[in-house]
């Protein structure tokens, strides 16, 4: 605004400058030329008044010279008497023996040649500038028998002159002072309302519409500023309205119980939401504004989008895939994007995480089946053993005892089968809960090692437990051993004979890590999501024969979750399998976490 305020009164006052300057170059040159005028008129009246009276005198006597003298000094004037041969015969300021002749002289030959006989310029005689004026000497019978000329100094024309150019200097430079102050008070006034009106929409184009300007004046000006604090205002209200809907569309994407993606026309993924970090257990924010083949491992889904793009028509589909070694199942809706005029600009991906209504609808399909499998072999054997009994065989000695120690052991596995169930039951209740207390987990695995440490010495299996740090944390302590008991039992089950199972415990700032390490078969990678599910057995025979349920695993996963930690499963066939346990120290550090 400064440029705005120095152009606008530059430019009044160059226009104002050159105005006066103009102004006062014509009322001085007008001044100059009627001044000039005036005194040509009153030197003319007064040369004809004195050819008028010289007409009467005989223009050849002596007394000329007397009367040039008093001519001049009554009329202030400069006076010379010229015959019409050219000769001087009368000059008030020198003897006019001494004169040259006047015939020549510019005012002279304008008379003779019928024009005025004015003229101004340089007397040699007086040495000074004189304005002259001449006219003719008329007798009685209208011939000119001479000329007269007066001449008055231009001193008096020159100091009028600097009189007239001096009083309009100094009026102007008043004037022009009083126009100058005047224009930039007025320029200010303008300006600085704009000036704030500019200040304030800067500041609403820079986001802060809580800027506000003074409204000033009823003016035109007034009417800037009122209109720029109401467009202030409405963008206000425009803007929190659509921060409020922002947030709330924001907050119900991100806390949606479904995974969304959205993908435009070239193929990269715009947004995601929070729970597509928790489906594909990665950091989603790094795949935007990647191309979705690129980051998408999935098959599935790749084909959902290009199918979209080739079709541009809606997608429904139920799809698996494994995340984080479990089988995961979504309910995948997909529908293209289209504009105004019916072009394909993106895609839309929801996608639904229905793996627990899948999981129950296996559990339901998979209970009866399996329980009734896991049950009918120890029934039948109970049964069948029992009629061979009845049958005759308990008359003899060995085959009764021997049938009844079979029978014996099937009710056993039945009782454990029975008892594993109603454990696994009892674990899944919301109301179930732990007994907390201060837990030492390397006293805790060392009883277990006692419990067990016979049942690997027949098959030649060394334990060993390695410890590092502080274990004491916050748990259950029986729980903890069952979970210890079942991960130690199922690794000496699948370990051959002279293997080695290591339990590694490390104690960290706010976790306690156990890690169980066998050098068994091994699980190979596509079994690893699935063992934990009830039932589910590796080696079906090899367990079986063991006396397993298949519901260790399911019970151990649901005791560590209920401790708030964490397990992973690390296996390679043919050499061995690795379990990882992560518990937090204390309740509160998991909360906060």
């Amino acid at each position: 605004m400064l440029r705005l305020r120095f152009r606008l009164v530059l430019a009044v006052v160059s226009i104002t400058l050159i105005v006066m300057a103009s102004l006062s170059f014509i009322i001085g040159q007008l001044y100059e030329d009627f001044y000039l005028n005036s005194l040509t008129e009153r030197l003319k009246k007064e040369a004809d008044l004195t050819a008028y009276m010289l007409a009467k005198e005989d223009l050849a006597s002596e007394e000329i010279q007397q009367l040039a003298i008093d001519f001049s000094e009554e009329l202030q004037a400069r006076v010379t008497i010229i015959l019409a041969d050219g000769s001087v015969v009368g000059e008030s300021e020198t003897d006019p023996a001494l004169m040259d002749r006047h015939d020549l002289r510019p005012e002279i030959r304008a008379i003779l040649a019928g024009e005025e006989g004015r003229s101004i310029r340089f007397s040699e005689t007086v040495k000074e500038e004189l304005l002259y004026y001449a006219v003719p000497i008329v007798d009685d019978q209208n011939e000119e028998i001479g000329f007269v000329r007066l001449g008055l100094p231009t001193t008096t024309l020159a100091e009028m002159n600097q009189t007239i150019w001096g009083i309009l200097a100094i009026s102007f430079s008043v004037a022009f002072i009083i126009i100058v102050a005047v224009t930039y008070r007025v320029a200010n006034q303008m300006i600085s309302p704009i000036e704030s009106a500019t200040a304030v929409a800067n500041e609403l184009a820079e986001g802060n519409y809580k800027a506000r300007t003074s409204e000033g004046r009823k003016d035109e000006i007034g009417q800037l500023t009122r209109s720029i604090n109401v467009l202030a205002h409405n963008l206000e209200q425009m803007t929190t309205r659509y921060q409020t809907q922002q947030e709330r569309l924001e907050t119900l994407i991100e806390n949606m119980g479904s995974g969304l993606i959205l993908i435009n026309v070239r193929g990269d993924i715009t947004l995601m939401n929070r729970t597509c970090r928790d489906i594909f257990q990665e950091n989603t924010d790094l795949w935007i504004n990647q191309l979705y083949h690129d980051v998408i491992k999935h098959k599935e889904l790749n084909k959902i989008v290009q199918a979209i793009f080739i079709t541009e028509k809606k997608q429904r589909k139920q799809v698996h895939f494994v995340v984080q070694q479990e089988i995961r199942h979504f309910d995948i809706y997909a529908a293209p994007i289209m504009s105004r005029n019916d072009r394909l600009t993106g895609i839309a991906l929801v996608l639904h995480d229905i793996t627990e209504l899948k999981k129950l609808e296996q559990v339901r399909k998979d209970f009866v089946a399996n329980v009734s499998h896991e049950l009918k072999t120890p029934v039948t054997s109970i049964k069948g053993f029992s009629e061979t009994l009845l049958d005759g065989a308990m008359e003899t000695a060995p085959l009764r005892e021997k049938f009844l120690n079979i029978i014996y052991k099937e009710s056993e596995r039945l009782q454990g089968l029975i008892h594993d169930l109603l454990e696994l039951s009892r674990i899944e209740q919301q109301y179930f809960e732990l007994n907390w207390q201060p837990t030492n987990v390397e006293r805790v695995i060392e009883d277990v090692i006692v419990i067990l440490k016979e049942k690997a010495e027949e098959k030649g299996i060394s334990l060993l437990l390695h410890t590092q740090g502080d274990s004491q944390m916050e748990g259950d302590p029986e729980r903890m051993k069952q979970i210890v008991i079942n991960l130690v039992n199922n690794a000496i089950t699948y370990t051959p004979d002279g293997g080695q199972i290591d339990l590694f415990l490390h104690g960290k700032e706010s976790a306690v890590e156990l890690l169980v390490q066998d050098t068994g078969v091994g699980i190979s990678e596509k079994e690893i999501p699935r063992i934990f599910e009830r039932f589910y057995r590796v080696d079906r025979a090899r367990s079986r024969n063991s006396g397993g349920t298949g519901l260790g695993l399911a019970i151990v996963k649901h005791l560590v979750e209920a401790h708030h930690g964490s397990i992973h499963v690390t296996s390679k066939p043919g050499e061995g399998t690795c379990f990882s346990l992560t518990f937090p120290r204390t309740q509160e550090e998991e909360q906060s976490v």
